[in-house]
Protein backbone atom coordinates (compact mmCIF):
# COMPACT_ATOMS: atom_id res chain seq x y z
CA UNK A 1 0.00 0.00 0.00
CA UNK A 2 1.21 3.22 -0.62
CA UNK A 3 1.62 6.28 1.36
CA UNK A 4 -1.10 8.37 -0.46
CA UNK A 5 -3.45 4.88 -0.33
CA UNK A 6 -2.61 5.30 3.73
CA UNK A 7 -3.61 8.72 3.72
CA UNK A 8 -6.48 8.31 1.42
CA UNK A 9 -7.67 5.85 3.35
CA UNK A 10 -7.12 7.68 6.92
CA UNK A 11 -9.71 10.36 4.83
CA UNK A 12 -12.11 8.90 4.16
CA UNK A 13 -12.23 6.91 7.64
CA UNK A 14 -12.23 9.93 9.37
CA UNK A 15 -14.98 11.73 7.56
CA UNK A 16 -19.04 10.57 7.44
CA UNK A 17 -19.34 7.50 6.09
CA UNK A 18 -20.96 6.33 2.56
CA UNK A 19 -24.60 4.95 3.28
CA UNK A 20 -25.95 1.83 2.16
CA UNK A 21 -27.39 2.74 -0.71
CA UNK A 22 -24.65 4.92 -2.43
CA UNK A 23 -22.73 2.22 -1.56
CA UNK A 24 -24.62 -0.05 -3.62
CA UNK A 25 -24.87 2.79 -6.39
CA UNK A 26 -21.32 2.83 -6.54
CA UNK A 27 -20.78 -0.71 -6.88
CA UNK A 28 -23.74 -1.34 -9.42
CA UNK A 29 -22.16 1.29 -11.33
CA UNK A 30 -18.57 0.22 -11.57
CA UNK A 31 -20.47 -3.41 -12.77
CA UNK A 32 -23.06 -2.31 -15.36
CA UNK A 33 -21.25 0.77 -16.84
CA UNK A 34 -17.76 1.10 -18.83
CA UNK A 35 -16.77 4.15 -17.12
CA UNK A 36 -17.74 3.72 -13.27
CA UNK A 37 -14.78 5.99 -11.90
CA UNK A 38 -16.77 8.85 -13.47
CA UNK A 39 -19.02 9.19 -10.54
CA UNK A 40 -17.98 11.16 -7.45
CA UNK A 41 -17.70 8.54 -5.11
CA UNK A 42 -17.79 8.73 -0.71
CA UNK A 43 -15.30 11.72 -0.24
CA UNK A 44 -16.37 13.84 -3.01
CA UNK A 45 -19.98 12.50 -2.40
CA UNK A 46 -19.71 13.66 1.13
CA UNK A 47 -17.86 17.02 0.04
CA UNK A 48 -20.94 18.14 -2.04
CA UNK A 49 -23.72 17.15 0.73
CA UNK A 50 -21.26 19.02 3.19
CA UNK A 51 -21.07 22.73 0.72
CA UNK A 52 -25.23 22.00 -0.11
CA UNK A 53 -25.51 22.22 3.61
CA UNK A 54 -23.31 25.29 3.95
CA UNK A 55 -24.90 27.38 0.96
CA UNK A 56 -28.27 25.99 1.80
CA UNK A 57 -29.45 26.60 -2.01
CA UNK A 58 -33.01 26.53 -2.81
CA UNK A 59 -32.32 25.71 -6.57
CA UNK A 60 -29.24 23.37 -7.83
CA UNK A 61 -28.16 22.86 -11.22
CA UNK A 62 -25.84 19.77 -12.09
CA UNK A 63 -24.10 19.15 -15.85
CA UNK A 64 -24.14 15.43 -16.19
CA UNK A 65 -25.76 13.23 -13.93
CA UNK A 66 -23.94 9.72 -15.21
CA UNK A 67 -25.27 7.28 -12.51
CA UNK A 68 -26.89 9.91 -10.21
CA UNK A 69 -24.38 9.31 -7.37
CA UNK A 70 -23.45 13.00 -7.31
CA UNK A 71 -27.01 13.97 -7.32
CA UNK A 72 -28.58 11.20 -4.51
CA UNK A 73 -25.70 13.50 -2.09
CA UNK A 74 -26.66 17.05 -3.28
CA UNK A 75 -30.04 16.22 -2.58
CA UNK A 76 -29.49 15.10 0.98
CA UNK A 77 -28.14 18.12 1.18
CA UNK A 78 -31.26 20.07 -0.01
CA UNK A 79 -33.33 17.58 2.17
CA UNK A 80 -31.79 18.50 5.93
CA UNK A 81 -30.84 21.79 4.92
CA UNK A 82 -34.54 22.33 4.94
CA UNK A 83 -35.28 25.13 2.20
CA UNK A 84 -38.73 25.40 1.24
CA UNK A 85 -39.06 24.09 -2.26
CA UNK A 86 -35.30 23.23 -2.85
CA UNK A 87 -35.01 21.29 -5.97
CA UNK A 88 -31.84 19.64 -7.84
CA UNK A 89 -32.30 20.05 -11.37
CA UNK A 90 -29.36 17.10 -13.14
CA UNK A 91 -29.78 16.88 -16.50
CA UNK A 92 -27.36 14.17 -18.59
CA UNK A 93 -26.94 14.26 -22.38
CA UNK A 94 -26.55 10.54 -22.81
CA UNK A 95 -30.04 9.05 -23.33
CA UNK A 96 -28.14 5.14 -22.84
CA UNK A 97 -27.66 6.67 -19.15
CA UNK A 98 -31.49 6.71 -18.37
CA UNK A 99 -32.60 2.90 -18.25
CA UNK A 100 -29.75 2.57 -15.70
CA UNK A 101 -30.41 6.13 -13.27
CA UNK A 102 -33.25 6.87 -13.42
CA UNK A 103 -34.95 3.67 -11.16
CA UNK A 104 -31.89 4.90 -8.54
CA UNK A 105 -32.89 8.02 -8.59
CA UNK A 106 -36.36 7.20 -7.98
CA UNK A 107 -35.90 5.21 -5.71
CA UNK A 108 -33.47 6.99 -3.68
CA UNK A 109 -34.78 8.27 -0.10
CA UNK A 110 -34.25 11.84 -2.17
CA UNK A 111 -36.35 11.71 -4.93
CA UNK A 112 -38.94 14.15 -4.27
CA UNK A 113 -35.65 16.78 -4.25
CA UNK A 114 -34.08 15.85 -7.99
CA UNK A 115 -35.50 16.75 -11.44
CA UNK A 116 -33.62 14.11 -13.53
CA UNK A 117 -33.70 15.19 -17.15
CA UNK A 118 -32.49 13.66 -20.39
CA UNK A 119 -31.02 16.52 -22.35
CA UNK A 120 -28.22 19.43 -23.05
CA UNK A 121 -28.16 21.38 -19.97
CA UNK A 122 -26.71 24.20 -21.93
CA UNK A 123 -29.90 24.38 -24.15
CA UNK A 124 -32.38 23.34 -21.79
CA UNK A 125 -31.75 24.71 -18.21
CA UNK A 126 -32.00 28.87 -19.38
CA UNK A 127 -35.59 27.44 -20.57
CA UNK A 128 -36.70 26.62 -17.04
CA UNK A 129 -36.86 30.52 -16.00
CA UNK A 130 -35.17 29.05 -12.59
CA UNK A 131 -31.89 31.29 -11.11
CA UNK A 132 -29.64 29.08 -8.83
CA UNK A 133 -27.83 29.10 -6.07
CA UNK A 134 -25.30 26.45 -7.03
CA UNK A 135 -24.17 24.25 -10.07
CA UNK A 136 -22.00 21.36 -10.23
CA UNK A 137 -20.67 20.43 -13.96
CA UNK A 138 -19.18 17.31 -14.59
CA UNK A 139 -20.19 17.08 -18.33
CA UNK A 140 -18.23 17.14 -21.24
CA UNK A 141 -14.63 18.23 -20.61
CA UNK A 142 -14.77 19.73 -24.32
CA UNK A 143 -17.14 21.97 -23.23
CA UNK A 144 -16.67 22.83 -20.05
CA UNK A 145 -16.31 26.39 -21.23
CA UNK A 146 -19.43 26.69 -23.22
CA UNK A 147 -21.44 25.12 -20.74
CA UNK A 148 -19.91 27.68 -18.04
CA UNK A 149 -20.87 30.75 -20.03
CA UNK A 150 -24.04 29.23 -20.37
CA UNK A 151 -25.17 28.54 -16.56
CA UNK A 152 -23.19 32.10 -15.35
CA UNK A 153 -26.21 34.06 -16.52
CA UNK A 154 -28.75 31.77 -14.64
CA UNK A 155 -26.86 32.35 -11.34
CA UNK A 156 -27.62 34.30 -8.35
CA UNK A 157 -25.27 36.74 -6.80
CA UNK A 158 -23.33 35.36 -4.34
CA UNK A 159 -24.13 31.66 -5.95
CA UNK A 160 -21.59 28.75 -6.08
CA UNK A 161 -20.16 26.69 -9.26
CA UNK A 162 -18.54 23.59 -8.53
CA UNK A 163 -16.01 22.47 -11.71
CA UNK A 164 -15.14 18.53 -11.30
CA UNK A 165 -11.91 16.88 -12.44
CA UNK A 166 -10.25 20.59 -12.73
CA UNK A 167 -6.82 18.44 -12.54
CA UNK A 168 -7.56 15.59 -14.63
CA UNK A 169 -5.62 13.13 -13.41
CA UNK A 170 -2.25 15.20 -13.35
CA UNK A 171 -2.78 16.10 -17.00
CA UNK A 172 -3.50 19.35 -17.20
CA UNK A 173 0.60 19.89 -16.87
CA UNK A 174 1.93 16.70 -18.71
CA UNK A 175 2.63 17.92 -21.99
CA UNK A 176 2.02 14.16 -23.26
CA UNK A 177 -1.33 15.33 -23.39
CA UNK A 178 -1.03 18.35 -25.03
CA UNK A 179 -3.29 17.15 -27.88
CA UNK A 180 -5.41 15.19 -25.73
CA UNK A 181 -8.65 17.15 -26.66
CA UNK A 182 -10.19 16.65 -23.04
CA UNK A 183 -7.29 17.99 -21.92
CA UNK A 184 -7.08 20.89 -23.90
CA UNK A 185 -11.06 21.68 -23.05
CA UNK A 186 -9.89 21.79 -18.93
CA UNK A 187 -6.75 23.90 -19.60
CA UNK A 188 -8.85 25.87 -21.63
CA UNK A 189 -11.14 26.29 -18.74
CA UNK A 190 -8.64 26.51 -15.46
CA UNK A 191 -7.43 29.41 -17.74
CA UNK A 192 -10.78 31.55 -18.48
CA UNK A 193 -11.86 30.94 -14.70
CA UNK A 194 -8.48 32.27 -13.53
CA UNK A 195 -8.90 35.12 -15.98
CA UNK A 196 -12.77 35.60 -15.47
CA UNK A 197 -13.25 39.03 -13.00
CA UNK A 198 -16.71 38.22 -12.31
CA UNK A 199 -15.88 35.42 -9.84
CA UNK A 200 -13.94 34.55 -7.49
CA UNK A 201 -12.25 31.23 -7.22
CA UNK A 202 -10.06 27.96 -5.89
CA UNK A 203 -8.92 25.13 -6.82
CA UNK A 204 -9.18 22.04 -4.20
CA UNK A 205 -6.91 18.93 -4.52
CA UNK A 206 -9.75 16.31 -3.70
CA UNK A 207 -9.78 13.50 -5.92
CA UNK A 208 -9.26 14.50 -9.69
CA UNK A 209 -9.34 18.56 -8.42
CA UNK A 210 -12.58 20.55 -7.49
CA UNK A 211 -13.04 23.88 -8.33
CA UNK A 212 -15.17 26.36 -6.37
CA UNK A 213 -16.19 29.11 -7.90
CA UNK A 214 -18.19 32.05 -6.41
CA UNK A 215 -20.29 34.02 -8.89
CA UNK A 216 -20.27 37.95 -7.45
CA UNK A 217 -22.53 40.71 -7.22
CA UNK A 218 -22.06 42.10 -10.97
CA UNK A 219 -21.47 38.96 -12.92
CA UNK A 220 -24.62 39.50 -15.02
CA UNK A 221 -23.62 40.51 -18.52
CA UNK A 222 -27.42 42.13 -19.65
CA UNK A 223 -28.05 39.17 -22.12
CA UNK A 224 -29.84 36.63 -18.97
CA UNK A 225 -33.76 37.19 -18.42
CA UNK A 226 -33.29 36.29 -14.84
CA UNK A 227 -30.14 39.03 -14.13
Amino acid sequence: MTDTQQLDDYIVNHSDPEDEYLYRLYRATNIHTIHGRMQSGHLQGRLLKMLVLMQRPKYVLEVGTFSGYSAICMAEGLREAGVDGSKLFTFEINDEMEDFTRPWIEDSAVSSWIDFRIGDACVEAPKLGVAFDMAFVDGDKRRYVETYEAILPLMNPGGIILADNTLWDGHVIDPAYDHDHQTLGIRAFNDHVRDDKRVEKVIVPVRDGLTIIRVLNDHCSGQSVLC
